[in-house]
C-alpha cells in the first residue's frame, strides 16, 4: 500500500516526487510513457521565465516568481545546465509602447526586476535586433535550461531517496474503496491514501474518474525551428515579441547546448498531434524575422512540435477534487509551468498534503544526484586522466556532439534508465547534432541491444511501434541463409 500515488511523470510529477522524497512516505509515480518528461516537458521553449507576464494575483504569477528563485540551487543539486542570460521583450511599433509599459507595471506588481530600454540601449545589447525595434523590456532573472535532464535528474534524485517509478504503465481507472483509493492500470492495481493528478493534457481524463469536473484542458500546439551551433555571438538573450491572448508569442533563444530555438506557434490541436506543417512554420519564420535580422534558417537541423495543456480557467488548477480532499488535481500547467514547477511542488505539499497527512522529515535525505560526466566540459588533462581510468571515454559515439561511450554507459547505470534511442538522445545529446542521428543512431541501437540483452529488432526509437529495424538481412551470419 502506498501513501501517495502520483499520476504523470512530466516536470510537475517528478518535481512533486522529489519534494515528497524528503519525507518518510511510500510514494509511487506512474507514467504511461517509457521515460519521464517525454511529452510536454521535453518539447517546449526551455525558458526559465522571470514572471513579468502573468496576471498579478494568479497562481501563475505567484508560483512563477517563487519557482524562478529556486533554480540556481536546484540545478546545482541536480547537475543540470542553467544560465540566467536574461530576457528582452521587444516592441516594434510606437503604437504598442503602452503595452510594453503595462508589462513593466505588471512586473512591478509581481515583484520582478524589469527595465524599459530605448532602441539605442537595445542595439548595444543585441546588435542583430530589427531596425524597427522602438523599445524593449529587459528582465535579468530570466534564463535557459536543459529541460530533458531537469526531468530525468529530478526523478533520479527522487528514486535515490526512496520513490518508486513505474514506466510504460497507464492509469485506466481510479475509485475510492473506504478510506483508500484503488488505482487501476493496464498492468496492475494499487491502494493509496492520496492521489496526485499531474497527468498533463490528460489531467481532465484522470480527474473525471473521481467526479464530474468543471474545467477543460485544451491541447495547444507550438511548432519550432532548431538551428545548429553556427555563431555563439549571434544572440545574447532570450528575445520575445509582445504577448498576445494566445501566449507569449514567438521567441528566439540560445539553448544550453548552444543551438538556437525559434518558435512557437500556438494553435488548438488534437491530443498527440505532433505534426509540423510548412504554413505554420513559415508564419513562425516571418514573426521571428520581424524581430531579428539575418536569421540563418539554412542552419535549421530540426523542426518539432510540443503540446501545452491550456486550462479553460486561464490559471493553474491546483486544488483537491470537490468531492474528496485526498484526490489532488495539478492540472492546466501550461507556460510558465516549467519555471513554476518547484514552487508548485511546495504549494501542493504545504497547502494540500500537510493538512491531511503527517509528514516526517527523513534524516538521511540527500538532495544531490551522483555527478554526471560531461566530457566536453573537461580540460584536456582531465579528459586524458579520465581515459586512463576508463577507455570507454576515448570512444566517440556521436561525432556531431562528441558524446563518448563512457557517457552513454554512465546514464545506463542509473535509477531512471534510458530504454530507447530517444531517451539516450535526451540525456547525452547523442543524435542532437547536425546529422540528427544519421551516423550515431546505429551505435546507440547496438549499445542498447547489448545492454538489455535483446535483439536489435526490439529497440525502439521512442514510443511503442517505433522500431528502427523490422527485419534482418541475414541470420546472424548463417551461411545457409
Amino acid at each position: 500500500m502506498q501513501d501517495i500515488i502520483i499520476v504523470g511523470g512530466g516536470i510537475i510529477g517528478v518535481m512533486i516526487a522529489r519534494k515528497l522524497s524528503q519525507y518518510d512516505l511510500n510514494v509511487l509515480l506512474i507514467e504511461k510513457e517509457n521515460d519521464v518528461g517525454n511529452v510536454t516537458s521535453m518539447a517546449n521553449s526551455a525558458i526559465i521565465h522571470s514572471g513579468y507576464d502573468p496576471i498579478p494575483g494568479t497562481l501563475k504569477a505567484k508560483l512563477n516568481v517563487l519557482g524562478n528563485k529556486q533554480f540556481d540551487l536546484i540545478c546545482k543539486q541536480l547537475d543540470v545546465d542553467f544560465k540566467r542570460i536574461g530576457t528582452i521583450t521587444v516592441c516594434l511599433d510606437e503604437n504598442d509602447v503602452f503595452k510594453l509599459e503595462a508589462l513593466k507595471n505588471r512586473a512591478s506588481e509581481n515583484n520582478v526586476e524589469a527595465f524599459l530600454l530605448s532602441k539605442e540601449e537595445l542595439l548595444k545589447l543585441e546588435p542583430n535586433l530589427s531596425d524597427n525595434v522602438v523599445k524593449g523590456l529587459f528582465c535579468p532573472s530570466g534564463g535557459i535550461i536543459d529541460p530533458f535532464n531537469l526531468c530525468v535528474h529530478c526523478m533520479e534524485n527522487a528514486c535515490e531517496n526512496g520513490v518508486k517509478l513505474h514506466l510504460n504503465e497507464e492509469v485506466i481507472n481510479i475509485s475510492k474503496d473506504g478510506e483508500l483509493f484503488s488505482v487501476v492500470t493496464n498492468k496492475d492495481s494499487y491502494k493509496c491514501k492520496i492521489v496526485i493528478n499531474a497527468a498533463g493534457y490528460n489531467a481532465d481524463k484522470i480527474a473525471s474518474f473521481i467526479e464530474k469536473i468543471d474545467f477543460d484542458i485544451i491541447p495547444r500546439k507550438g511548432e519550432y525551428f532548431v538551428l545548429d551551433h553556427f555563431d555563439d555571438s549571434f544572440l545574447n538573450h532570450v528575445i520575445f515579441t509582445l504577448p498576445t491572448n494566445k501566449g507569449k508569442g514567438v521567441l528566439i533563444s540560445k539553448t544550453t547546448s548552444n543551438n538556437y530555438i525559434i518558435g512557437p506557434s500556438s494553435e488548438i490541436c488534437l491530443k498527440d498531434d505532433y505534426s509540423c506543417d510548412k504554413l505554420t512554420l513559415d508564419s513562425v519564420k516571418i514573426s521571428a524575422s520581424k524581430m531579428f535580422k539575418n536569421i540563418p534558417f539554412n542552419q535549421t537541423i530540426r523542426t518539432f512540435a510540443g503540446i501545452r495543456a491550456t486550462p479553460s480557467t486561464h490559471d493553474f488548477i491546483i486544488e483537491p477534487a470537490k468531492s474528496d480532499k485526498y484526490f489532488i488535481n495539478v492540472a492546466g500547467i501550461e507556460s510558465p509551468g516549467l519555471v513554476s514547477s518547484p514552487a508548485i511542488a511546495d504549494y501542493v505539499i504545504d497547502n494540500l498534503i500537510s493538512p491531511i497527512l503527517v509528514l516526517k522529515k527523513k534524516k538521511n535525505y540527500n538532495p544531490n544526484v551522483r555527478k554526471y560526466v560531461h566530457f566536453l566540459k573537461l580540460s584536456l588533462d582531465e579528459q586524458n586522466e579520465l581515459i586512463k581510468k576508463d577507455k570507454d571515454f576515448s570512444k566517440i559515439i556521436c561525432n556531431c556532439e562528441k558524446v563518448t561511450l563512457g557517457e552513454v554507459k554512465d546514464v545506463l547505470n542509473r535509477y531512471v534508465k534510458p530504454q530507447t534511442i530517444k531517451a539516450i538522445k535526451k540525456r547525452t545529446r547523442a543524435g542532437f547534432g547536425k546529422c540528427q542521428s544519421g551516423f550515431c543512431q546505429a551505435n546507440v541501437l547496438d549499445i542498447l541491444a547489448n545492454y538489455y540483452h535483446v535483439s536489435p529488432l526490439e529497440i525502439l526509437y521512442d514510443k511503442n511501434g517505433s522500431n528502427i529495424i523490422y527485419s534482418l538481412t541475414k541470420n546472424n551470419g548463417d551461411k545457409n541463409d
